[in-house]
């Protein structure tokens, strides 16, 4: 038998907590003594002790040991739940690496948006488009009902996404119920059912960033279509939207400042 400060040594738990531990019915003492209330531990107690060292040492509250300790009477059905124990710590962590490289991409993309904001007045361009990877979902209906459709790519492509939202308009004219596709740009990855992968082509563009809610936006493709026109070029469908600024997944924001680029794929040179 060992007196209280012994059994101190033996396991590196003080006194203190050796008394609480007692008190808290997680590791009782051999004997105690009715007269003097000394505690005395035997030889059998070390290894609990230093049992308990371990899952206190890795996070577990009191309840929780003294519940793994009368679960797992044996050294492998404890190994087996160490095991478990890891694995759920392991998938805790590629989840939030996951969300840190989403968040990330919200802070670029805010902030390269914060960027544009300042500017009232938007000039049509003409650009060298690159090919691009994207994850797209085809739709027919209200342009309102886009929402839902990014959350399905979002939700399936995560942490592949590597750009911003975009539209792709496949109507020539404007319709209530559109044939619309969202899209994403992403790093790779493959169809999934209704979400197709596949790559977007490059080429030459004009483009026109749009700042306003999206119920304007009308003038803008005016000033851009007015635009082609006089340069004499035609374009492919579909049309690309590419959200810079928007409601986005946290808030809903300004709609003033929302920034939409309309993107025209040039295709020949018009006669």
């Amino acid at each position: 038998m060992f007196s209280i400060g012994e059994f101190s040594k033996l396991t590196g738990l003080t006194v203190k907590t050796l008394r609480y531990y007692h008190e808290q019915d997680l590791l009782a003492p051999t004997r105690v003594d009715t007269g003097t209330g000394y505690r005395s531990y035997d030889e059998s107690k070390i290894e609990t002790a230093r049992c308990i060292v371990a899952l206190r040492d890795l996070g577990f509250s009191i309840a929780d040991t003294k519940a793994i300790l009368a679960d797992h009477d044996q050294d492998s059905t404890l190994i087996d739940f160490l095991q478990s124990r890891k694995k759920a710590i392991q998938d805790r962590i590629d989840s939030d690496r996951k969300t840190l490289q989403l968040l990330d991409s919200i802070i670029a993309v805010e902030s390269a948006a914060g960027e544009r904001s300042t500017a009232n007045e938007f000039e049509v361009t003409e650009d060298q488009v690159q090919p691009i990877l994207v994850a797209s979902l085809r739709h027919q209906g209200a342009y309102e009902e886009c929402g839902k459709q990014f959350g399905r790519i979002g939700r399936r492509f995560g942490r592949h996404l590597c750009g911003r939202a975009m539209l792709l308009c496949y109507d020539e004219d404007y319709r209530e119920e559109a044939d619309f596709a969202v899209a994403f740009p992403i790093r790779k990855g493959k169809s999934i059912g209704e979400i197709q992968v596949h790559e977007l082509p490059g080429g030459k563009s004009l483009s026109l960033m749009h700042r306003g809610p999206y119920a304007t936006i009308r003038r803008s493709y005016s000033k851009l279509l007015r635009a082609a026109k006089r340069a004499g070029v035609s374009y492919d469908l579909p049309t690309h939207e590419i959200y810079h600024k928007g409601p986005g997944m946290l808030l809903r924001g300004n709609p003033e400042k929302y920034l939409t680029e309309i993107r025209l794929m040039i295709s020949e040179v018009a006669p």
